[in-house]
């Protein structure tokens, strides 16, 4: 199993495949927020297991040197499996390659526990974002 940036536009399709599983068809956002105008300006990933993919996100810098973790999602049936680590690690590892120094993420609230466990921090109140409950939170990379 693996995680990796974005490269082809196969990759994309299924980065958006799972994102759509995850987000529209198990939690019902609305498809008009779940894939928005951020889609073309952020760097997409993905993740497989034998050529069949589990895991997307996406990063956008919003400002220089900071981006934006957004998107991070794996399929209902690899989770609790330390996947959610592999996306965020090669997200991260991305992040650093290219200048990023700080990342920031608007977490649902039921997965604060994961990203405190990656050494993020909650930098808000509990708001709601798509009808779900998050914080926001940072780190330095």
């Amino acid at each position: 199993m693996y995680a990796k940036k974005v490269e082809t536009e196969k990759e994309y399709e299924d980065a958006i495949k799972i994102r759509r599983k995850v987000f529209v068809e198990e939690q019902d956002v609305p498809l008009h927020l779940e894939l928005d105008e951020h889609d073309e300006e952020a760097v997409h990933f993905v993740a497989y297991d034998e050529g069949t993919p589990f895991g997307a996100g996406r990063i956008r810098v919003i400002e220089p040197g900071i981006g934006k973790v957004e998107r991070v999602c794996i399929l209902p049936s690899y989770r609790g499996r330390k996947l959610g680590n592999l996306m965020m690690q090669c997200m991260e590892d991305y992040s650093n390659s290219t200048g990023i120094n700080k990342l920031k993420l608007n977490a649902q609230s039921q997965a604060i526990l994961f990203y405190e466990k990656r050494k993020y921090t909650i930098t808000s109140p509990e708001f709601l974002e798509a009808g779900i409950p998050h914080r926001a939170m940072e780190k330095q990379i």
